[in-house]
């Protein structure tokens, strides 16, 4: 999660939705049980926008894009009577903005009447796809990983930037520098302390929670873009101090299965940093 998003998460807003009305900021109920993936919803309004439709929902499981993590997939399905037809709504996109989630997508099928089913007012069910949201969770959580790891093994000096928890290529990156000639073994001591701490295993958690509290969980200081009149959600694996993340993650951290850093980047200038690259792997 980049600075910025996650400042506009603590902001409550009302916005304006795409046809001009205000719509209320969605409820994220993935904060509340990240491996949910079904659930029910009440349609807020059905919106086009050029060749795009949207959903807008009162709340909603799918993850949008951000923070660092690919957006969710699946479908929306109306509900009714017996005699009403169920219409599938394909949800292929999601995007958070001022709050509200749009659930970007296409009907499976056509018919005069498919609208008609998400009109505001009307009940339906959602549902996530399961293999992207598994792959998505362990990608998000091995970079969180990563950032234990890098204490772990000496390198607290490096401040912490912001990740890209993509399958093409996910890295985290880091203010500051390595030495050239400790890059390998630093990479190698690395991905010792993941799978080690993988093998081990450890319940992850996440709440949202009073400053105070917030600051304990993650080692008594929170990130200055973190309001001190908010309440922040707080990502914690085991006994490893936390850190503010809105993303979904695995509910142990042997889900992840093997961790490879694959390469370690430097950037050099004005802006030093650093970047972490790293792989995933199914524990055979």
């Amino acid at each position: 999660m980049t600075a910025g998003e996650r400042r506009r998460h603590h902001q409550s807003t009302n916005p304006l939705s795409m046809d001009g009305t205000t719509a209320p900021a969605t409820r994220l109920l993935y904060f509340d049980d990240m491996w949910a993936l079904q659930s029910s919803a009440t349609v807020l309004s059905f919106q086009e926008d050029g060749t795009r439709q949207a959903v807008i929902l009162d709340a909603t499981i799918f993850h949008p894009q951000g923070g660092g993590q690919p957006a969710d997939t699946g479908f929306i399905v109306s509900t009714g009577d017996e005699a009403d037809e169920q219409v599938r709504f394909l949800v292929e996109d999601v995007r958070s903005k001022d709050g509200v989630v749009y659930h970007y997508g296409k009907f499976e099928e056509i018919q005069d009447r498919s609208k008609s089913h998400f009109r505001e007012g009307k009940q339906v069910n959602l549902h996530v796809n399961e293999e992207r949201r598994n792959l998505n969770s362990r990608l998000h959580s091995a970079g969180h990983l990563l950032d234990i790891c890098i204490r772990n093994v000496s390198l607290s000096h490096l401040e912490p930037g912001k990740g890209y928890h993509f399958p093409d290529g996910p890295f985290v990156e880091y203010k500051g520098t390595i030495a050239h000639d400790q890059l390998e073994t630093k990479k190698l001591e690395l991905e010792k302390e993941a799978n080690t701490l993988i093998s081990m295993g450890a319940k992850v958690s996440a709440c949202i929670l009073p400053y105070e509290v917030a600051a304990e969980w993650c080692g008594g200081a929170l990130p200055s873009y973190i309001s001190r009149d908010s309440t922040p959600r707080i990502l914690k694996f085991g006994e490893h101090d936390g850190c503010p993340c809105g993303g979904t993650h695995v509910s142990d951290i042997s889900v992840i299965g093997s961790l490879k850093v694959t390469q370690i980047r430097t950037k050099k200038g004005e802006k030093q940093a650093v970047q972490f690259y790293y792989s995933i792997h199914n524990i055979v």
